[in-house]
């Protein structure tokens, strides 16, 4: 088993981010981690999940522990499997006196919790005392901040976070301790991760720990992207209940994965050479059963030296295409050392191959979307790939003014709508959060060039619109423009986080959406995607005439 001391790495959604941490609490008597290293820029490890909100455990034990103790219990868990599974951390964490007490022990919770500079997928263990100090202090004060809770043999709490926590409740008098955790979700009757399961068997550590996983603790992670972008790091309590998100599981909503890494030259020595890699998602009964051209494709970008996972694991699009049964792929297209990158022609070669491979793929029903750099590079492509695509979209992404790392500028993009002007239509998807400090918003003080504005202008220049280039925010304060179709939608994610959402029209069809995550920072927020996609089938592009045909409902 590894043993090692507090790391100063931090788990990040964007990226691991090293900061410079303050001494370790004293009470951490041990920590284990996943015996791999995280590297950036391309997949640790190709075949299994990503590091996005990799799990990260704080275990408060029956009572104080020297190391060696901590070591046997965690071997009395078999937690390192899954350790290496998920890239996870566990932290052994010992009460700051004799036994816990309520104020000191919660205040050193939380400079842990700092350290960590808000985990975005923490999961609380206690066994008897520790479960006792989980149930009656962490869980009423950090409950919707905590990804999930396993307690076992302690005594109940009184309540619970309103916000809810999601737990795995076990050993004796299991049902009293799980009462709080259920009355607290009952307030959340759309929010199917929170779950509460109650095992009053006194079964072996290994078995509980193992279900507990199953069942709840390996379900879900939360984030919070409220205020701010999530990897910039949170203060305990700064910025409210934190979001919570699905734990992609593929099996269980019958998508299977397939993974491609494919040559890029010809002959024996191709194996050697570079290799482009991509990630195929497909509803296991579309693989071998359906009909020629029956299965719309969905293209998924990652963002900036972001694992080539990241869209399918946290954009919401994998239970989207569970939901309504199509095809996803995401490519890693900005290359990393191991793999070579696909740019825009790269990107439709491989569609080409899919089309060649998969009969049943529809090639008048593919669509694009991104996050950041994935956006932006969709952006792109429905001008300067518009015969392939029937709409694009992204998040957190649009146009840049200027030269940015290579990606395509305004004026490129700009030249090729205008000549296509009128001759060639292409939906889009605008999604963003109004509080992205990356790709910031528009606001009175920065909308000229903003890049959002840039890619709505290109697309109002390339299907035939009037192009809106100038904001007024009296006109709408969310849009700085009239839209159709404005509607405000309350989620359940986080303490209600707001959406904002119109359509611009070219005649009677809706053909640019943009939807606003109000108070939201740089990254996916997943009821978008089923936002973005119902705005997606809507299209389609005639494989002959490359003609966009619109099946929605035309405005009156």
């Amino acid at each position: 088993m590894k043993k090692v001391l507090l790391s100063a790495l931090v788990l990040a959604g964007l990226s691991l981010m090293a900061a410079a941490q303050p001494a370790v609490p004293e009470n951490v008597i041990y920590t284990q981690r996943a015996s791999m290293t995280i590297t950036y820029g391309g997949p640790t490890r190709a075949e299994g999940r990503s590091y996005n909100f990799t799990p990260i455990f704080f275990i408060y034990p029956d009572g104080k522990l020297d190391q060696a103790g901590a070591e046997q219990l965690l071997e009395s868990l078999d937690i390192q499997p899954l350790l290496d599974a998920n890239y996870g951390t566990v932290l052994v964490v010992n009460p700051i006196g004799d036994k816990y007490d309520a104020q000191a022990d919660f205040d050193a919770f939380v400079q842990l919790f700092n350290q960590f500079r808000g985990p975005g997928n923490l999961k609380l263990v206690g066994f008897g005392a520790g479960a006792t100090f989980v149930n009656q202090v962490l869980a009423p004060k950090a409950g919707g901040q905590v990804a999930g809770i396993l307690s076992v043999g302690g005594k109940a709490g009184k309540s619970v976070d309103p916000a809810g926590v999601p737990a795995y409740v076990a050993g004796k008098g299991a049902a009293k301790v799980a009462k709080p955790y259920q009355a607290a979700i009952a307030a959340h009757a759309d929010e199917p991760l929170l779950k509460v399961v109650v095992d009053p068997a006194s079964a072996p550590l290994k078995e509980v720990f193992a279900d507990a996983w199953k069942e709840v603790l390996g379900r879900n992670y939360r984030y919070n992207n409220y205020g701010h972008t999530h990897y910039e790091g949170s203060p305990f309590g700064q910025y409210g209940s934190f979001e919570l998100e699905p734990y992609l599981d593929c099996e269980s909503m019958g998508i299977q994965r397939i993974m491609v890494e494919q040559p890029t030259g010809f002959g024996p020595q191709a194996k050697d050479g570079p290799k482009q890699l991509w990630y195929e998602y497909w509803p296991v009964e579309l693989l071998t059963g359906a009909p020629e051209h029956s299965v719309p494709v969905m293209v998924l970008l990652h963002g900036n030296m972001n694992d080539p996972r990241t869209q399918a694991e946290t954009s919401g699009f994998i239970q989207v295409a569970a939901q309504d049964r199509f095809f996803v792929v995401e490519m890693e297209w900005q290359g990393t050392p191991n793999y070579q990158a696909m740019g825009h022609d790269g990107i439709e070669s491989v569609l080409y191959q899919l089309f060649a491979k998969y009969p049943q793929l529809d090639p008048s029903r593919v669509y694009a979307e991104g996050l950041s750099a994935g956006s932006i590079t969709a952006t792109a492509l429905g001008i300067k790939k518009s015969h392939i695509f029937a709409a694009v979209g992204g998040h957190s992404g649009g146009i840049f003014s200027g030269p940015f790392k290579g990606y395509t500028t305004f004026d490129i993009l700009w030249a090729e709508a205008t000549q296509k002007r009128g001759a060639v239509e292409m939906p889009y998807c605008s999604v963003l959060g109004t509080a992205d400090n990356v790709v910031p918003y528009i606001k009175p003080d920065n909308w000229k060039n903003n890049n959002y504005l840039n890619a709505w202008n290109a697309y109002e220049q390339m299907n035939g619109m009037e192009v809106v280039s100038e904001i007024d925010f009296s006109a709408d304060p969310v849009f700085g423009q009239k839209l159709q179709d404005r509607e405000t939608i309350v989620t359940n994610k986080g303490d209600g986080i707001v959406i904002e959402t119109g359509q611009l029209y070219k005649g009677k069809v809706p053909m640019i959406k943009i939807v606003a995550v109000m108070d939201y920072g740089h990254w996916n927020f997943q009821p978008t995607a089923r936002i973005m996609w119902d705005f997606f089938k809507q299209y389609r592009r005639d494989p002959a005439t490359k003609k966009l045909i619109y099946l929605g409902k035309m405005a009156p």
